[in-house]
């Protein structure tokens, strides 16, 4: 494992997640950092020459609905929903025509 984490670089990292950390902590978040740098070195090892990039390893289709913009300016069935009013001087205006 290189040692590739310094003490400042795991300071700051905790500074950034608002932890704070003993020095017992720091020295194993140190190690397993390393660690994990280390399995991304070996990762990056491996030949992907030939493979296709994927967001997912199932064939995912995009599965939303077509935006369709549509009229939905009907007060009167919105406002059917709405609980009764108890003070009548929390009323909304009405427009004016």
């Amino acid at each position: 494992m290189a040692n590739r984490i310094s003490d400042e670089t795991i300071e700051y990292v905790g500074i950034l997640a608002q932890l704070e950390l003993s020095e017992e902590e720091k020295e194993q978040a140190k190690k397993d950092i390393g660690r994990m740098l280390d399995y991304v070195d070996k990762l990056n090892e491996l030949d992907t020459s030939g493979v296709e990039p994927m967001s997912h390893v199932f064939p995912v289709n995009n599965v939303f609905r077509e935006d369709v913009v549509t009229n939905s300016d009907d007060h009167e069935a919105i406002l059917k929903n709405a609980p009764a009013a108890k003070d009548s001087s929390f009323m909304v205006p009405k427009t004016v025509e």
